[in-house]
């Protein structure tokens, strides 16, 4: 067993760790327990009853959190040339094609998002390899694979994430930080989990939503009393 830093023995000495909290007091008790020198990044972690085997209860989305992520995020628009302006003019930090396609075979990843559109999807196939395993493949559902690149460039800068259920079952997503106040995170907790319940699916049986926890980086997780979320 993992040997307690003296940070970590006191992070957990200031809640109790057998208790569930409510979303407000769970990020209020975060921010106190956080320890880490930077502006650590506050997570939430569900765990759904369904099985991610099967097509029909593969849980995946996009929400757009009321306060952001606190994230600047780097944002690739790979567009026809009639498309380049307006993905500058909405924010986009990197627009081009062939250009990028050609950087990203080569080994460049060093961003956030990738926006395209459906008649450049065709180019995008060869770079499944590379773009697969972390998570940056465009995808309609996400809304990243759309005509309307501008709109999709200011909604993922001003907060827009999509998340989708791993293989043992838990979404995990980015919140916020631990800078944010108590009553930001817990509003962009609850429209991560309202979206969620939005999504279960028709052949999920038993409990949907089976636990909640918040965390921050390196920080403890702390369990959320599912009887204070509507809709639980």
């Amino acid at each position: 067993m993992a040997k307690l830093t003296k940070k970590r023995k006191e992070a957990m000495s200031k809640y109790d760790a057998s208790k569930a909290y409510s979303l407000k007091d769970a990020a209020d008790v975060l921010k106190q327990i956080s320890y880490t020198k930077f502006d650590s990044s506050v997570d939430v972690h569900v765990r759904l009853g369904v099985d991610p085997r099967k097509a029909d209860q593969m849980v995946r989305g996009v929400v757009a959190l009321p306060h952001g992520t606190g994230k600047t995020v780097r944002v690739l628009v790979l567009c026809t040339p009639d498309k380049e302006a307006d993905a500058k003019a909405a924010g986009a930090d990197y627009v081009g094609l062939d250009e990028y396609i050609q950087k990203i075979e080569q080994g460049w990843t060093d961003i956030d998002v990738i926006i395209t559109m459906p008649t450049v999807m065709a180019k995008l196939g060869k770079l499944g390899k590379i773009l697969g395993p972390r998570g940056l493949m465009p995808n309609p559902k996400s809304g990243t694979v759309t005509l309307d690149v501008a709109t999709a460039v200011k909604e993922v800068k001003a907060g827009k994430i999509d998340f989708k259920v791993d293989k043992t079952g838990i979404i995990h997503a980015s919140i916020g930080k631990v800078s944010f106040s108590p009553e930001k995170l817990a509003e962009n907790a609850t429209e991560l989990i309202q979206t969620l319940l939005k999504l279960k699916p028709s052949s999920a049986k038993g409990t949907y939503v089976k636990s909640i926890s918040l965390a921050s980086t390196m920080g403890p997780g702390i369990q959320i009393d599912r009887t204070t979320i509507n809709g639980l």
